[in-house]
């Protein structure tokens, strides 16, 4: 048998290095995370658990593996994105923990941030010492961003910050929160450093979760938080901010979603070896054969894709338009791979006996977080006809 990836001859296209990389993740996935996850997902992962996980992806040099200096891995774009396919391949959950920490918060200091303020925060979070969150999503404002109710006022040298985020990944259990918000005197949206534990802030945990139960959940509560001017980052003043780094995590969902997806395939190839119906093997039969056909080209269509993504990033030519089409198609077809896979295991894949609901389940945030599957559309809409549709 060929399994979904070998039908193209597709790991030449891969240097030694990635090819190094992508299995030393795939070793670590298989050791730590598949033998724990169906109970995290069932239990709801703790934040204990969290910062086990983020120590030891520190080891490996997963965190912020793509940026370069304060103990950063400095690796190629594609060896990232081949690592967050093997993360996702376990969890989405553990993908979002790595993705969070190192192209949203960890990006944000690097890009935007002060020498003293990445000299401070940037090596503990590389060795997985110390967790970041981002706050930029709201109750009221997701896909639009430039609605942020989040203020900064000045208050003589200190900012003074008040609001809600919505929906953070790390919340709970991060030692610093990069928050955006709308600065009261000029209206520029800038991002603050916020450490844990400042007097006002607060990061209760969202729970009863459906989806990403093997990830901590959070909202970010700031009430009179009081901010020394140092906690400011300095080089940006608007969204541009904080939509370059969604552009660095929606990458790393390019890559990660098909993860997801092989494990499901993987998962269904499995079963219908064994599984008997009318007296022989649930793979001799034409609609099965033609399932798994459908879902094994999506899956390499979608491998090629985030491959040639990648070879642009790591060029410096890929733009934000091409990598809303590599999250809208991805994430896309490996929620379908999975709904897929359900159906071919029958009541078995409701089960976490087997990995495939579960995935189904967390691809559908994954669907939405990051930008939805509108927001790309209207994106690459744009592109095409030179017209903005989201005002």
């Amino acid at each position: 048998m060929t399994t979904p990836l070998e039908l193209l001859s597709v790991e030449h296209l891969l240097s030694e290095e990635e090819r190094d990389l992508r299995d030393a993740v795939a070793h670590f996935v298989d050791d730590r995370v598949r033998p724990s996850v169906a109970d995290w997902y069932e239990d709801g992962l703790s934040s204990s658990a969290v910062r086990e996980l983020a120590l030891e992806a520190g080891k490996l040099g997963l965190l912020g593996m793509h940026l370069t200096g304060y103990g950063c891995a400095g690796t190629n774009a594609v060896s990232y994105g081949l690592a967050c396919m093997e993360l996702e391949a376990g969890d989405s959950g553990v993908r979002s923990l790595v993705s969070v920490q190192g192209s949203l918060a960890m990006f944000a200091i690097w890009k935007f941030g002060s020498e003293e303020q990445k000299q401070q925060w940037l090596p503990g979070m590389a060795a997985g010492e110390l967790i970041g969150c981002f706050g930029l999503t709201e109750p009221d404002f997701g896909s639009n961003p430039a609605g942020m109710r989040t203020c900064a006022r000045r208050d003589g040298d200190d900012w003074v910050l008040d609001g809600t985020k919505m929906w953070i990944t790390n919340g709970s259990v991060a030692d610093v929160a990069v928050v955006w918000a709308r600065c009261a005197d000029d209206g520029a949206v800038r991002g603050f450093l916020v450490p844990a534990g400042t007097p006002g802030f607060t990061a209760p945990k969202i729970g009863k979760k459906l989806s990403l139960r093997a990830s901590v959940t959070s909202e970010l509560v700031l009430e009179g938080v009081r901010l020394p001017s140092s906690a400011v980052l300095p080089e940006v003043s608007s969204l541009r901010g904080p939509l370059s780094c969604l552009n660095e995590a929606r990458f790393g969902i390019v890559f990660g979603a098909l993860g997801a997806a092989r494990d499901c395939l993987a998962a269904a190839l499995s079963y219908v070896q064994t599984r008997e119906v009318f007296d022989k093997p649930l793979a001799s039969f034409q609609l099965t054969q033609a399932k798994l056909a459908d879902m094994a080209l999506e899956l390499q269509k979608g491998y090629l894709l985030a491959l040639h993504l990648g070879r642009l990033k790591d060029d410096g030519t890929l733009t934000p338009q091409q990598v809303s089409l590599g999250k809208l198609n991805n994430v896309r077809e490996a929620l379908a791979i999975a709904r897929e896979c359900r159906t071919i295991l029958g009541a078995n894949g409701i089960t976490l006996e087997y990995p495939v609901l579960r995935h189904a389940n967390n691809l559908e945030s994954v669907l939405t977080y990051e930008g939805t599957s509108e927001v790309h559309q209207l994106v690459i809409g744009q592109a095409l006809t030179g017209q903005s549709a989201f005002s």
